[in-house]
């Protein structure tokens, strides 16, 4: 059981493992879950698209894919994200680019949890769990 980090056609970005691993945990178990094996691979919106359109029929670039993997209240699963994406988010909404991709790497995890964010309301309630989450990573 274990939640690791690795780059398939870009750099990897620079993260404090531990300290995101413990935040994970955290908020994993504010939902009653526990973590299993999570990974996450970092990519470009090429790599992105090309999984978006193989697995999920999806014609177009996005910040995240989440493969869920959970079982009962262990969550686990392979989290694709797309750095450049990231990084044009936080050009667009003004952040900090390691903000953005906090709010990014948590996002998988809500989804993990059972949070959605498709239907009515849920885009809105999942922003709200985001901010709850860094809230908690900027208290470390």
């Amino acid at each position: 059981m274990a939640i690791t980090y690795q780059a398939e056609d870009i750099k990897e970005p620079h993260l404090k493992k531990r300290i995101t691993n413990k935040w994970i945990k955290e908020v994993a178990a504010s939902y009653q879950k526990k973590t299993g094996d999570i990974s996450y691979i970092f990519c470009s919106d090429d790599k992105i698209l090309e999984i978006n359109k193989e697995y999920l029929q999806h014609d177009y670039f996005t910040d995240i894919i989440t493969f869920d993997y959970t079982e009962d209240d262990i969550i686990g699963g392979d989290i694709f994200i797309s750095i450049d994406t990231v990084k044009s988010n936080s050009e667009q909404f003004k952040t900090d680019f390691n903000d953005e991709l906090n709010r990014i790497i948590i996002h998988g995890i809500l989804h993990l949890c059972g949070i959605n964010d498709k239907g009515p309301g849920e885009r809105e309630h999942m922003t709200e769990c985001e901010n709850k989450a860094l809230s908690l990573l900027a208290s470390y």
